[in-house]
């Protein structure tokens, strides 16, 4: 049943309500409760679920707590030893809940509570875990990961047994990633524990509040969805956003945004505190970088990114608290919402990619509701202006575009099953009957959970013979058990969904005055396996703001020391790449195709798209705009899908096929997140001309049939993701008790055991998981379905004797060096003035392309 809040009581009789302790805390500090506060405490009364969503500044997270606080404040002492928790707060990052736990014992200490709050995240020492399991504190700050650590241990029900209330933060952020299948499948088991429990969600930004009402409430097959209560809060003031109009040169490509690190800097100068948001780490080492080289007035500027060693975050956490920082370059791990002291401006280097993220972001500054944040947003180049101009405009509308929940992932599920197995025996039946009712898997056929059962129990059909692969057995007395104590505790040294490259710990080399490079220096923190295996010793790299020297690798250890180089390499992250949503690519295509609007762009990119015009055409904003020309000895195609760069990369692995079946010899093709350049020896414009193929057969629908299935049997990219759900499942462990495999040896692993079960168990349960996880995230098959389907019998084909503008900055893609520096913006900028001279012919001036 729906139920939107309204007071059931007068306020102020909620209000006079309060214990007095409460009251005069409120009263102290010139404060009265705000409404949505109040509504959670009756709904708390009630013992009614709810979410809350509220803007940045509002007081979520005093209104999520003060039910608990007011509780635990009026109920008994314990009447017996070891009481469990009574509230457990659950955050997407270890920051947020140490953030959360600094700022919640203040009001803890003024009102004269005699409660105890602790974190427990990845970070918190293992003897102060156990003391919290002998000794639970009354609120509990944690994470996903931990929460599956602790219903996995036989002790469970005892340690959960009191728990009232779950209350999950920023849990749009938690919903739509597997951490969020593991998380429900938890709250599922914290329900059996405690059946009076009662689950509040937090949020700031949603785009389809019943997906969130659903998860947090248990679920029944075959009927509506069950749903939570929701709390709004309208209003707050609309953030004062701004997009940098620079007076530098604005790069065709890039992602670097080093033409603007002046005018970032003087927003710093001008400003008391200032968050930096970029979208990967290397661009956080780069940009901190740039900025260290520019801060003539030694401004404390700091970094912080998920790879730096914990107790540098910690430190930087602390300093930001304590107000003594000026500047803080950081990555997603500061996304979601933090409150250390006043934040004046938020810079966003890049295009954020999602309207949600931008406002997510922009929520970090001020924290005051009546107060509007203030938000700087600087393109890398010129593409990432429009985008930049489309979110804008969404965030003046209060546009959201969270993705969608999923159906819950099989793997996950398998770790899930283990972990039952490791706390008790437990009944398929009703372990069948508890993941239903967690919302991602409702729609878990009875099959599909026995296949995963047996997957746990013995592998699979392929695998059965192998004794290391059967986990779990079932007894006479019909219950599911481990097969051996140690399989627990190779569970626990594995739980999780975060599966990250590899990684080695960077450790600085000790050196003695004249002596040599000793190995007892301190962690700075972990960088990819593989992208320290690509340098030898003596190269140079960008790491948690210091030019760094590898002397060499030990064991799971980078031996580095500092040094000055001009032009040092920049870690290569994997992670941290943010898709384009499909909110803003459709706001793009809109721009490019309604000339009017070009004048809310800066003269440089409306001057471009002129430019396009003149020598080509712009695509309607339903149109597939592809243009074909020559250059050199070789014969070009560009295509404008706007769909982001992982469906333009599958894309452009199908259409090589057919160009390939054509005859048209096509040699490679690049990828971004606005377009796709192919090229090749055979001239496409004139195979198009003549319908050999047709442009539209080529763009057909059926691509995602054989010739799909025909490149995944061909490519790694489907090993790449069945190595995250190996580990994921349980199949494959990366840590053992004392060592660890390298990212090698379970690569090795994983692809044996792919390569099996291709050949004799292809309906294998990870093999399904695999192509699920394939088809949503690394290959994006459905958006690219979606586009084809859009663009059929609208694909514009421009045949062209020469390069576009708008071409111009996927080609510079094109054979691109990984060079460092000063020396790669030059690189650039000098292919672009060719580039660009070429699209506007020889007679065209420097203006051109300035």
């Amino acid at each position: 049943m729906t139920h939107q809040f309204r007071p059931q009581a007068d306020p102020g009789s909620l209000v006079a309500s309060l214990p007095d302790a409460f009251a005069d805390w409120f009263a102290r500090r010139g404060w009265a409760p705000r409404p949505h506060q109040l509504a959670l405490l009756e709904k708390a009364a009630e013992n009614r679920s709810a979410l809350l969503i509220a803007p940045t500044g509002a007081g979520k997270t005093l209104a999520g707590f003060l039910p608990t606080l007011v509780d635990l404040a009026t109920r008994p002492p314990a009447g017996k030893a070891g009481r469990g928790p009574h509230t457990l707060y659950i955050s997407p990052l270890k920051a947020l809940a140490v953030d959360i736990a600094r700022n919640l014992e203040m009001p803890v200490a003024e009102i004269g509570l005699d409660i105890a709050i602790e974190t427990r995240t990845g970070d918190t020492p293992a003897h102060k875990r156990q003391r919290q399991k002998l000794k639970p504190p009354e609120i509990l700050l944690t994470t996903p990961e931990q929460v599956a650590l602790l219903l996995s241990h036989p002790d469970a029900g005892r340690f959960f047994g009191d728990l009232k209330t779950v209350i999950f933060d920023e849990l749009h952020a938690l919903v739509t990633a597997k951490r969020g299948d593991l998380l429900s499948l938890g709250l599922a088991r914290l329900r059996k524990l405690a059946p009076d429990l009662r689950a509040v969600g937090l949020s700031a930004t949603v785009s389809e509040p019943d997906d969130l009402r659903a998860w947090l409430m248990p679920q029944t097959q075959g009927e509506p969805a069950n749903l939570s209560d929701l709390v709004t809060v309208a209003g707050g003031a609309k953030p004062e956003i701004t997009i940098l109009d620079t007076e530098e040169r604005l790069p065709w490509a890039g992602h670097s945004a080093v033409h603007a690190i002046g005018e970032i800097y003087a927003a710093i100068q001008a400003n008391g505190m200032v968050l930096v948001f970029v979208n990967t780490r290397s661009q956080a080492e780069r940009v901190f970088q740039e900025l260290w080289q520019v801060n003539d007035d030694v401004l404390p500027i700091a970094l912080h990114h998920g790879s730096l060693d914990a107790g540098q975050r910690r430190k930087v956490e602390s300093a930001m608290a304590a107000g003594s920082l000026r500047c803080v370059v950081c990555t997603s791990t500061l996304d979601l919402g933090i409150d250390w002291g006043n934040v004046d401006l938020v810079v966003n280097v890049g295009a954020p990619k999602g309207a949600s993220r931008l406002a997510q972001r922009i929520g970090r500054a001020n924290h005051r509701m009546d107060e509007p944040s203030r938000a700087l947003l600087v393109p890398a180049n010129r593409f990432e202006v429009m985008e930049c101009t489309v979110a804008l405009e969404a965030s003046t509308i209060g546009a959201q575009d969270t993705p969608r929940p999923k159906a819950g992932s099989l793997d996950v599920l398998a770790q899930h099953v283990l972990g039952m197995a490791c706390a008790a025996p437990f009944s398929a039946d009703t372990l069948h009957d508890e993941v239903c009712s967690a919302a991602p898997y409702t729609s878990l056929s009875r099959e599909n959970f026995d296949r995963v059962v047996d997957f746990v129990a013995t592998g699979g059909y392929a695998l059965k013979s192998y004794e290391r692969f059967a986990k779990i057995r079932r007894g006479v007395d019909g219950l599911w058990r481990i097969s051996h104590p140690s399989v627990a505790q190779q569970y626990r040294l594995n739980v999780g969904t975060i599966v990250a490259d590899p990684m080695l710990k960077v450790r600085l080399a000790s050196r003695k005055r004249g002596g040599p490079l000793g190995m007892g220096g301190r962690v700075l923190g972990e960088v990819e396996e593989y992208f320290l295996e690509t340098l030898v010793p003596g190269d140079t790299f960008l790491f948690a703001g210091l030019v760094l020297r590898l002397e060499g690798i030990r064991d799971n250890e980078a031996i580095v020391s500092r040094t000055v180089n001009e032009a040092p390499k920049v870690p290569s992250y994997f992670g941290g790449k943010f898709p384009l949503s499909t909110y803003l690519a459709d706001g793009v295509r809109g721009l490019i195709a309604d000339e009017r609007a070009w004048s809310r762009l800066p003269h440089q990119v409306s001057d471009w798209l002129a430019l396009q015009k003149w020598a080509s055409v712009l695509p309607a904003r339903d149109e597939l705009l592809v243009e074909t020309f020559p250059r050199g000895d070789r014969f070009y195609m560009v295509a404008y899908p706007f769909e982001g760069r992982l469906a333009h990369q599958t894309l452009g692995m199908l259409l090589t096929r057919r160009l390939e079946r054509a005859r048209l010899k096509p040699m490679g093709f690049v990828a971004s997140d606005y377009a796709l350049a192919v090229w090749g020896l055979g001239d496409m414009g004139a195979a198009f001309a003549k319908k050999k193929p047709s442009v539209g057969d080529l763009f057909d629908q059926d691509m995602l049939g054989d010739d799909l299935d025909a490149w995944l049997a061909e490519s790694h990219l489907l090993k790449r993701t069945f190595r995250s759900c190996a580990l994921i499942s349980g199949l494959i462990e990366r840590r053992h008790p004392g060592k660890e495999k390298t990212g090698r040896q379970v690569t090795i692993s994983t692809d044996l055991i792919y390569d099996v079960l291709r050949s004799h168990e292809p309906d294998h349960i990870l093999l399904q998981a695999t192509w699920a996880d394939a088809a949503t995230g690394l290959l994006d098959v459905g958006r690219l379905s979606d586009m084809l389907a859009r663009v059929k019998d609208h694909i514009r084909h421009q045949p062209l004797d020469r390069i576009s503008p708008l071409a111009v900055p996927v080609m510079l893609d094109i054979g691109k060096e990984p060079v460092g520096g000063q020396a790669n913006e030059e690189i650039l900028r000098e292919n672009a003035d060719d580039l660009v001279r070429e699209a506007m012919g020889e007679a065209v001036g420097t203006s051109a392309v300035e």
